[in-house]
């Protein structure tokens, strides 16, 4: 391909390979590793056994998110292994000089919320984490996926990585959003039509008027979904939205210095003649809010449809039939109406201020229903500060909620936010899988509004009813 029609992903990606090989990977350079306490010990360990340093720990970023609790954090952490991968990631940054935020200090929180609200994530960057989430940061215009533990210490040692270039998808998203419908209804959406296997080996740029005229929390929601349609990662291009969340943050550049980032990244932008390996196009129009009934994020459907029948879906009945007796759900039924047990607000898909202002939104005025248990947990300590100055917190208290502390909370069972087997639980994350949230827990993906018309009402039910 020519460089006068360049896709944005090829930009990025061209620009950081260090070498080729020949009917191999790229050796590829990586602008930000972030770490965290699950991924990185083993890693760590590696280093040590072959007497290698950090290369750059100044582009190496440590926070403690995933076995985090998300109650009373001033107290020692009760779960052996927990506290052991907890402290490791402490003793090891302190050894490497990398920069970490552990728990209480006031930069904490998830990985994925706490990069971008500090300005480490900028467009046109490489960026690599051990987590599969690390997508998110391809709302900025940056190349980001998870990788590997071994991958973990090949860029901690070395600041580079190996990796085939992967083949490139764009999804067109083009009109108006109606009422009610947010950003995680458009990625749940999308993923239902092509499969949670849909966008295997590729990586997707989104683009069209739905994606331009979302928030940069909007964003990072999509592009943190990219993975459950099996994708490498998401990116969005970015524009003045982008420039304008970014400026002033703590990391981002100043002065000169962004003057001259800017004029690089407004050229960070699909060439118009430039080809994609497959493209598809979708009607905002055609989107309503999505819950998920299956075992997979690619079993949703919009809240106010039935259960489709299992010819009538991409995966094959056997899995499918498992999959709803997983549930305890069957075809054909409505999903409206179907009682929950728990209601999950947070984690690195929904944890962003914005989420707290629409589940705010719902609930105001209302009261939680009586047998739900509601976790409302924000993604960095910086959130839980909007949430309180926004007034947020009061209306949460007002209706009988609690406001947790930072962390991935009920997103995964690594921590003390386990569902219950059996319990059905409402939940703004991104993995419906089994067990995902607890051993036999049964998860229903959905947005913050319908978590919020889920936890007053009991019961799975269409937010436009009660905006």
């Amino acid at each position: 391909m020519n460089n006068t029609s360049s896709t944005l992903f090829d930009k990025v990606w061209d620009s950081h390979v260090v070498r080729k090989i020949e009917d191999g990977p790229d050796v590829f350079f990586i602008d930000r590793h972030f770490i965290h306490e699950v991924t990185s010990p083993v890693a760590f360990g590696g280093l040590e056994n072959r007497g290698l340093k950090v290369m750059f720990a100044d582009k190496t970023f440590a926070t403690a998110d995933h076995n985090t609790p998300t109650i009373n954090q001033h107290l020692p952490v009760q779960d052996p292994l927990s506290a052991n991968q907890l402290k490791a990631l402490e003793t090891n940054s302190a050894k490497y000089g990398i920069s970490h935020w552990g728990l209480n200090n006031p930069k904490n929180g998830i990985v994925h919320v706490v990069g971008p609200e500090n300005g480490i994530t900028l467009p046109g960057m490489t960026i690599v984490c051990g987590d599969s989430h690390t997508s998110t940061h391809g709302a900025f215009g940056a190349i980001a996926f998870g990788i590997g533990t071994s991958e973990v210490e090949m860029v901690l040692a070395s600041q580079c990585i190996m990796q085939p270039k992967p083949k490139k998808m764009r999804i067109n998203v083009n009109g108006k959003l109606a009422k009610g419908v947010t950003a995680k209804d458009v990625a749940l959406y999308i993923i239902s039509r092509l499969t949670a296997a849909g966008a295997t080996g590729y990586f997707v740029e989104y683009a069209g008027e739905v994606f331009e005229n979302l928030s940069m929390e909007g964003r990072m929601t999509v592009c943190n979904m990219s993975i459950e349609m099996g994708a490498r990662g998401g990116m969005i291009a970015p524009d003045e939205t982008t420039f304008a969340y970014l400026k002033g943050k703590d990391k981002a550049p100043k002065g000169e210095a962004w003057d001259k980032s800017l004029a690089y990244w407004k050229t960070l932008k699909t060439d118009s003649e430039a080809t994609f390996d497959k493209e598809f196009n979708f009607d905002a129009a055609d989107i309503e809010p999505m819950i998920t009934f299956g075992t997979n994020p690619g079993m949703g459907m919009g809240i106010s449809k039935h259960i489709p029948v299992s010819q009538d879906t991409a995966s094959g009945n056997a899995s499918y039939e498992k999959s709803l007796n997983y549930m305890g759900f069957h075809e054909d039924e409505a999903m409206l109406g179907k009682k929950v047990d728990y209601v999950f607000i947070g984690s690195c898909t929904n944890g962003r201020i914005e989420d707290f202002r629409a589940f705010a939104s719902i609930i105001k005025g209302r009261k939680k229903a009586e047998h739900v248990t509601a976790w409302i947990v924000p993604g960095s300590h910086v959130v839980e500060q909007q949430i309180k100055e926004e007034g947020i917190l009061d209306i949460l208290t007002e209706a009988g909620f609690q406001l947790r502390q930072p962390g991935c909370s009920a997103c995964l069972a690594m921590n003390d936010d386990k569902i219950p087997a059996g319990k059905y639980a409402v939940s703004t994350s991104n993995r419906n899988f089994e067990g995902r949230q607890g051993p036999g827990a049964r998860t229903m993906l959905a947005s913050p509004l319908v978590a919020a018309a889920a936890a007053v009402t009991g019961v799975v039910t269409d937010p436009r009813e009660l905006l």
